[in-house]
Parts: structure tokens; sequence; C-alpha cells
């Protein structure tokens, strides 16, 4: 039975630049980069050498731990390249895509859950698969309380689901039957015409509010919240529409629709391209020259700075280009009229006209400092059963009996990035959340 579920906390970040709903243009790369770094938890073997063939769908690294975790190529083509860094770490593995592409066939099954298992390992579509508590590949032995996709983003300028997927509610839906056998699926939706409440086989709950309703974290912590010892995985929507058409016809493809938004691009619409693809073939929409901007792959408040050099991250259906705050202000803080400044805290007059969208940039207006001593400011905007700032101050203390009493296993970083945005102390919070789980997976192993 489905819930209607109304979180009464967050804050919508009103940024200009939302992504215009149409495609732009299909981006067939001529390199595609596999990067191994996008997997917490995973640690890769490389399969393949400089040279090779490989298939869409072929595996080109496994996990050191579970050799069953398999990473494959996107596209068919040559190994062009094994990009190593600091003491020979595998940082990405570039395929040099062809012209046309072939798919290496397989015979999926789906009729009991550890056929369902088997076929995802094999298939190199298992990574897609998260695991919480701590966001890590997924283990194919764990035995999961269920299983979470939340069908939408409510983070600043994310991709419309309803656009890049709704199409695809076939595939999605043959997901859902194969990942049912394993365990309950729960699929969260933001209104009840969305196109995704027609999905059967699972519960469908409305999530009503502002960002981040749309955090899968958040959805899991409202439905079935995570205690110690539990086990509970989440798949993206595009992971389901991957592994749909896999069930279906047998092939890899990862091909997704995109939203390229952001105040500094000079067009903002959608492509149609894969992960991996690197940040130079959206060179027209940021103007070819990438000095003074940044490119995000993902959302403004948790996704990756890549650069011009870098690359769609794996799980990422938006990239954001936003412009260097690199500026100074006359009298800074002390500037009494701030017209074209947001501010969370009536600091501005922005709460005047709540319409409005603001060009913002990436400018901090201030440094780091200690913490306001204050638990209800952060949590204002995290509609989770949690106090966050004890939170934080447990993860720089490295205390593990006090990260444990006061939520680490519901938490993602990502579920913390309204907090980092707010913080008037300008600190990291989610790299301090980040840390406080690789302690936990370090001392908890």
């Amino acid at each position: 039975m489905s819930k209607n579920i109304v979180l009464k906390k967050g804050l919508d970040i009103p940024v200009n630049g939302a992504a215009e709903p149409r495609l732009s243009k299909t981006v067939s790369p001529d390199i595609i980069a596999v990067e191994p770094t996008a997997f917490k938890g995973f640690t890769p073997r490389l399969l393949v050498k400089e040279g090779d063939r490989v298939l869409a769908g072929s595996p080109v690294m496994s996990d050191k731990k579970n050799a069953s975790i398999l990473l494959a190529s996107p596209v068919s083509g040559t190994v062009k390249e094994i990009v190593r860094g600091e003491k020979r770490k595998l940082l990405a593995v570039t395929v040099q895509a062809d012209d046309v592409q072939e798919y290496l066939k397989s015979e999926p099954k789906c009729n009991d859950a550890a056929e369902v298992k088997e076929t995802l390992l094999n298939s190199g579509l298992w990574p897609f698969i998260i695991q919480r508590p701590y966001g890590i590949v997924a283990d194919p032995a764990a035995a999961p309380k269920a299983i979470f996709v939340s069908a939408f983003s409510s983070a600043p300028l994310a991709a419309d689901s309803e656009y890049t997927l709704g199409s695809r509610i076939a595939d999605i839906q043959t997901a859902v039957n194969a990942l049912a056998k394993i365990a309950k699926v729960y699929v969260g939706i933001k209104d009840a015409d969305s196109v995704f409440a027609k999905i059967e086989n699972a519960e469908v709950n409305i999530f009503t509010g502002k960002h981040p309703a749309g955090n899968v974290g958040v959805q899991i912590a409202a439905v079935k919240p995570i205690l110690k010892g539990d086990v509970v995985w989440t798949v993206s929507l595009a992971g389901l529409a991957a592994i749909g058409k896999f069930f279906a016809k047998g092939i890899y493809d990862v091909r997704r629709k995109v939203a390229v938004a952001g105040p500094a691009a000079i067009e903002t619409a959608y492509v149609e391209t894969l992960p991996g693809t690197p940040m130079k073939t959206l060179a027209g929409f940021y103007g070819g020259v990438a000095d003074g901007v940044r490119i995000v792959s993902g959302d403004i408040l948790s996704g990756k700075t890549v650069g011009a050099e870098g690359y769609l991250g794996f799980f990422d259906d938006t990239v954001t280009i936003l412009r260097e705050g690199t500026d100074t202000e006359l009298f800074g803080w002390a500037k009494p009229v701030r017209w074209s400044q947001f501010s969370t805290d009536h600091s501005y007059f922005s709460w005047l006209t709540p319409w409005r969208k603001y060009d913002m940039d990436t400018n901090l207006h201030g440094g780091p400092r200690a913490f306001v001593m204050n638990d209800a400011y952060y949590a204002k905007v995290l509609p989770m059963g949690i106090f966050p700032l004890y939170l934080i101050k447990a993860c720089l203390a490295g205390d593990i009996d006090k990260m444990e009493e006061l939520g680490i296993y519901q938490v993602l970083p990502e579920d913390f990035a309204l907090c980092e945005y707010i913080d008037p102390s300008k600190n990291y919070i989610q790299d301090i959340i980040a840390q406080g789980i690789d302690l936990m997976l370090k001392e908890m192993a």
C-alpha cells in the first residue's frame, strides 16, 4: 500500500539555468573512460591491456575482493590507455570507440533470486546496485531487507526523470520484476501523476516537499530506517532502465539523456550520451574554453568537479556549468544591500522576491571557521530523525560509538549537501561525513 509522505524540512535553491526539455544532440564520443574511482568499496583488477579489442559489455575490470563483480566497457572498440595516478593507482581505462557499435550478447535468466544475481554479475551491471550503510557496491552474498529507488531528483538543476526516462517505463518495470525476486522494492515518486506511479510489483510512495525529498536516503529514513546490522540496496532510475534492457534484449546499453545546465551554460538542453563521455564533447555548451567556469559532473550540491579534461560520471545524468566566483566585493560582508544574492536567513532582501532565480557562482563569501553551536540550524534542511551537528562532530572526532548512536548508518555525504550550503562556518561537511564513513568501513570491516 502506497503512502503520501510530506517532508516539512528542506530547501529549494533558486538558481538559474535549468535544462530546457529538448534534446540538443546525440553525442557518440571517440573516447570513453571507465573510472573505478566512481565505485566506493571497489578495488580494481585489470582484465585488459592496451591494444585489446572489447565489445560493449565486455568486462575490463573486476573487484580484487570479489572477482564476480565486473566493470564493463560501454562501447566496442580498442583499449587505448591505462591511466594511473600516484603509487600506480588505477584511475581509468580509456577505450577508442568503433564507428559502428557491437554488443556482447547474453541470454539473461531471472527465474529466482540466485539467477537474477548471477545475471547482473555477469552483465557488468551489478555496480549500479549500491549498498547502505556506507554507499558501497553491494555485496552479492548479502540479504537486503529492501531495495529502494528514487524516481526523481529534487536537487537544483537536476535532470527531469519524467523527460529522460519516462519513455523507458517498460525496461524499468522489467528490472523491478527481476529485483523483486531478491527483496521488496520501494519506489519514491514526486506526485500521483508521475508516469512512474504505474510501476507494479513494488510499493510506490509519494514524497512531497523541498530538496532533499528526492534523495533516496531521505526516502529510506521515512519508510524503513536503517538500523545497525541492516542491509538495504539502492538503484538509480537510470540503472533500472539499463538492467531492464539487459533482461529484455541481453545487451549492455547504458546510454542515457543527460541535462546540461547551469548559470554559465551558453545554452541549456539535454544530450543523449554514455557515462565516461569526455567533457570536451560538450564544449559548445560552455564556449569551448573552460577558463573561468567550473564543469561539474552531477548536481551543484554533491557533484564532482571534473573540468574540461574530465568525464561524465557513471551515475550522473546532469552536467552543471558554473562561473568561478573569483570576484571581490566592495565592502564585502558589510555591504548593506545585495539584490543579486540569495540568503536563507533573511540577511538580504531575497525573501521579498521568492519567485526570483539567481546566477549563482562558486564564491564561498568567506572561509572556514568554528561551527555554529545550534543543531536546529542544520536540522531545518535535513528531514531525517538525526542530530546533524552532533553527527558531524562525532565524525570529526572519530568517535565510532557516537557515530553509531547518531545515525551514521542512515546517511551518505549527499544527504548533508544542504547543511553544507547553508553553513555560515563554510565547512566542507560532505567531506567530513565521507571521512566518518571511511573510518567506519576501516574499523567495522
